[in-house]
């Protein structure tokens, strides 16, 4: 099937030895992992099978074993784009699972939902999540993949690395092997709460002035001249 055709594609390209994230390879190794396959991303079609899928893992994860658990999101459409036109849609697909979730779920409290805080993440069903883009006309090596990508990884597996004196060796690890893949780090990267994560989701090298499209809503579904674009 086309799933299992996109699902095989993504283990290769994780399985690669070269390959950088090493939190990836062991999800992937354990068996830890969902993946969903939808037909456009930033769709509103897309918003509703994936917030289903979604909120079915975050119910599942933490039965999964292995130290990482990870959901991988890919996309049928669009097959070509250019970093900044994968960037709108990978923040309007956040947008609408956000529509989704917030009917539904608050933040989670650990998290900041405003994309320019420090203390930014993407919250769903209450669960602060990275978000990592792939797609095929990135800059970047490690996120270079045939389909549009979305990979939601929880937040609490880094605080719990964390806690083991753990995450700093991961870190090193991940950026040695991305220097030896790429030749450079991505200029985006720098450890939460000291820079917005929202500008690492997409993997485009963004500009200093760079915004985030992406805007929570309130809990009582009022729109802000914020979220209306005033």
């Amino acid at each position: 099937s086309r799933m299992e055709f996109v699902h095989d594609s993504f283990r290769a390209l994780v399985s690669n030895s070269r390959f950088s994230c090493v939190g990836a390879k062991a999800a992937l190794g354990s068996g830890s992992y969902r993946v969903g396959l939808y037909d456009t991303l930033g769709s509103p079609e897309a918003a509703a099978g994936l917030a289903r899928d979604l909120f079915w893992f975050v119910e599942e994860q933490e039965r999964l074993d292995g130290q990482f658990s990870t959901f991988v999101a890919s996309f049928v459409e669009p097959t070509a784009a250019d970093e900044a036109a994968f960037e709108r849609l990978l923040w309007e697909q956040l947008q609408l699972l956000h529509e989704e979730d917030r009917r539904y779920h608050c933040w989670d409290p650990s998290v900041s939902p405003d994309p320019e805080d420090t203390e930014f993440a993407f919250s769903f069903a209450g669960r602060a999540f990275f978000v990592v883009g792939l797609h095929p006309a990135s800059s970047r090596f490690a996120r270079r993949f045939a389909w549009p990508t979305l990979v939601f990884n929880a937040h609490y597996q880094f605080d719990r690395l964390r806690e083991e004196g753990r995450y700093l060796r991961m870190q090193e690890v991940i950026r040695s092997r991305e220097i030896e893949l790429q030749g450079t780090l991505n200029p985006n990267l720098g450890d939460f709460g000291v820079r917005s994560e929202a500008r690492q989701y997409s993997g485009r090298p963004a500009e200093a002035d760079w915004r985030c499209p992406f805007h929570a809503g309130g809990a009582d579904g009022a729109t802000t001249e914020e979220d209306t674009g005033k």
